[in-house]
C-alpha cells in the first residue's frame, strides 16, 4: 500500500493534555486511570491486522472501541467479547489514530511483565503498528513511529530509549509481535 503522507510534510508531533497532535481521535472506553505515583517509563511496540493479514478499514478502530461487529467476518466472532486498546496505532498509510490519552492506562499489554514487575499497562504506552508479524512494514510507518517516539520521550523524561520494546519482550509466552520483519537498528537510529 502506497504512503498517502509524503516524507516532506512530517513535522514533529507534539503532545498536549496526554493526546498528540497529529492523530486523528477516536476515543476508547477501555482504559482506566494510572495507579497513583506510577510513572510512564516504558514504550511497548506492537502489531494488529484485522482481519488477521488484511488491512484498512475501520475494524480496528470498532474492535477498540468495542464496536466490532462479530457477523462481519468468521475471526471477528472467536474476538468476539474482548475489550482491548491501545494508546496509539500506526496505519501503513501513515495515518496515527490515537484512542487513549497517555496519561491513562490502555488495555494493551495483558498479562506482562518487564524487568520483574508486573502488570505493564500500568507503567507503559501501546503502540499498534497496522501490519502482520509475518509482512514487512512501510517506511512511512518507521517514520511516523520515530516522530511520535521523539514527541513522547521530550513529555515523558522517565521513559528512555533503552526502555523500548516490542510486545514479545513482555509477554513471551504468549506473544511474538511486532515480529521478525519489524527492523529496530532503522527504527532506532532514527531516534
Amino acid at each position: 500500500m502506497k504512503s498517502k503522507i509524503k516524507p516532506s510534510a512530517i513535522k514533529l508531533s507534539t503532545i498536549k493534555q496526554g493526546w498528540l497532535t497529529a492523530a486523528r481521535r477516536v476515543v476508547s472506553p477501555n482504559c482506566d486511570p494510572r495507579p497513583d505515583d506510577v510513572e510512564i517509563n516504558l514504550l511497548v511496540i506492537h502489531c494488529i491486522s484485522l482481519p488477521p493479514d488484511e488491512f484498512g478499514g475501520a475494524w480496528i478502530d470498532a474492535l477498540f472501541t468495542n464496536t466490532l461487529n462479530p457477523d462481519k467476518h468468521p475471526y471477528f466472532n472467536e474476538i468476539k467479547g474482548l475489550k482491548v486498546s491501545s494508546h496509539l496505532l500506526i496505519r501503513r498509510t501513515g495515518e496515527i489514530v490515537q484512542y487513549v490519552p497517555f496519561h491513562n492506562k490502555a488495555w494493551h499489554a495483558g498479562k506482562s511483565c518487564y524487568n520483574g514487575i508486573a502488570n505493564c499497562n500500568d507503567y507503559s504506552i501501546g503502540i499498534e503498528l497496522e501490519g502482520s508479524e509475518n509482512l514487512r512494514y512501510e517506511e512511512i510507518q518507521y517514520k511516523m513511529l520515530a516522530n511520535t517516539t521523539l514527541a513522547l520521550l521530550h513529555t515523558y523524561p522517565t521513559l528512555s530509549p533503552a526502555r523500548i520494546v516490542g510486545h514479545c519482550d513482555i509477554a513471551p509466552e504468549r506473544k511474538k509481535d511486532p515480529g521478525p520483519f519489524f527492523d529496530w537498528d532503522k527504527y532506532r537510529s532514527a531516534i
